[in-house]
């Protein structure tokens, strides 16, 4: 199966308030396979150092920018050139475990997560509105959640190229290799 292009949308992000769990939201992003994160709100030139050094650091691409315009945008996604689907996370959706085997594998995926206050009409574009609950909840969880089950019905598992670091699983300790030790074998 081919990799299907991720995007995910932080819409509302607001500068002074949000930048720790809008930095979580790309991480997760990242960490998950997303190749794209795209902030709709404030713009702030900090926001993305943090996922740069983590790219740099443990490898992978994931392209980060600030947007305007986030209801032609999300339209665009739709149309003619990416043929996009969105899906709005949102705790007033389907369930995700519902929706999650309707998304089309081989069609670019925009997750919309919000901020504060959804515009309506983000309701109305997105081609599905998901719930991971219907309790107030944090929107980096919901997008863990959503991202660990899509990547789980797709067999995928993310691959970080050019890393300098890389984490091995240990259950009772810290085992860490630098990239030179990989050089040498």
């Amino acid at each position: 199966m081919s990799e299907q292009s991720v995007h995910v949308v932080r819409i509302g992000y607001r500068l002074g308030r949000d930048p720790r769990i809008t930095t979580h939201l790309g991480l997760v992003s990242r960490a998950w396979g997303a190749k794209h994160f795209h902030v709709f709100g404030d713009e702030d030139n900090k926001l993305f150092s943090s996922i740069e050094q983590v790219n740099q650091r443990f490898g992978g691409v994931m392209e980060c920018h600030h947007q305007k315009g986030l209801n032609r945008w999300l339209k665009n996604f739709q149309g003619s050139e990416n043929n996009g689907v969105v899906v709005h996370l949102t705790m007033y959706g389907e369930h995700y475990k519902e929706v999650i085997p309707n998304i089309e594998h081989d069609r670019p995926l925009a997750i919309v997560v919000g901020g504060a206050k959804v515009p309506g009409e983000v309701f109305k574009i997105s081609n599905f509105n998901v719930s991971i609950g219907t309790q107030p909840h944090s929107e980096v969880a919901a997008l863990a959640l959503f991202l660990e089950e899509l990547n789980s019905n797709r067999n995928f598992q993310p691959t970080f190229e050019n890393s300098k670091m890389v984490i091995e699983p240990s259950a009772d300790g810290k085992i860490v290799h630098m990239k030179n030790e990989f050089e040498e074998e």
